[in-house]
């Protein structure tokens, strides 16, 4: 299944999506929040079964972040060796852990604004994971699989200045400037995605920049979430960025962006999202 939030920042609808038709989800729940993972995903199909969905008119709405804020987002660092290499860095023993503030979420079409005194705004398309339940001190990696909602896209957008050279040591300053975490377009349940073998792409006003394969994570899904849940504890809701592939601008192959580029981003079966970038 697919779910999708449509409508105004902050006034969202709740939907399913099947063949390009949106179905209201508002009889069912007010979001798709941390209590709707729990039953909402099984509840949604057996009203869609039923006939039961009134049909929803996308037309002219926007299309929100899948997810209404979570409580925490999470982010994996260098987990592709590659750009783990172009970043300058051997790849990691563990998993790299730093924060996203949970402001950051936008949807993934939203303008995003360069931050103030920004020269090094970066791309980062990302495999998004939704948690469905709580999860602390799992036992094994399949009871990691088993605590995954969906899938999403997700732009881990980062400035590098701040996030390297005047971080005072971690990263989440130049990780949570506002609208730093487009997200979307839609979430996709476990059943209906092949994790291992998604790939994911990015262009800059047209041009490709990234294109890679969840195939060449370090860690992958079900490791991430294991080693999360012995150090703190994942909530319903909460987001994990997996870690972006090579193609940044950090790099040093390409510009950092600036006012009014376009950068597009696509994972194969999770869609694609698209942002403009204006002044701050």
């Amino acid at each position: 299944m697919k779910f999708a939030r449509l409508g105004q920042l902050g006034a969202e609808v709740p939907a399913l999506l099947y063949d390009d038709q949106y179905y209201s989800l508002t009889g069912l729940t007010d979001d798709l929040d941390g209590r709707f993972w729990a039953d909402g995903p099984a509840r949604a199909a057996a009203a869609f079964a039923a006939g039961s969905l009134p049909r929803l008119d996308a037309t002219g709405l926007r299309v929100g972040a899948p997810i209404s804020r979570p409580s925490s987002v999470f982010c994996i660092g260098m987990n592709y060796a590659a750009h783990a290499a172009e970043s300058g860095s051997a790849p990691p023993n563990v998993p790299i852990l730093f924060h996203k503030a949970p402001n950051t979420v936008v949807g993934p079409n939203d303008v995003v604004a360069i931050p103030r005194g920004s020269t090094k705004t970066d791309w980062e398309v990302e495999l998004g994971v939704v948690i469905g339940r709580q999860a602390s001190y799992l036992g094994s990696l399949e009871d990691a699989a088993a605590c995954v909602a969906g899938y999403t896209v997700v732009n881990d957008l980062s400035e590098r200045e701040f996030q390297l050279e005047i971080s005072g040591g971690q990263w989440s300053k130049g990780k949570s400037c506002a609208g730093f975490c487009p997200t979307g377009p839609y979430l996709v349940t476990p059943d209906e995605v092949d994790v291992g073998t998604l790939r994911l792409r990015s262009w800059v006003n047209g041009e490709r920049r990234q294109d890679s394969s969840t195939a060449d994570l370090i860690f992958d899904v079900p490791t991430i979430i294991h080693a999360l849940s012995q150090y703190l504890v994942l909530e319903a809701g909460d987001l994990i960025c997996t870690g972006t592939p090579e193609g940044v601008a950090l790099s040093g192959r390409f510009p950092y962006l600036g006012v009014g580029d376009v950068v597009d981003l696509e994972i194969s079966g999770l869609g694609r999202q698209a942002q403009v970038f204006v002044q701050a």
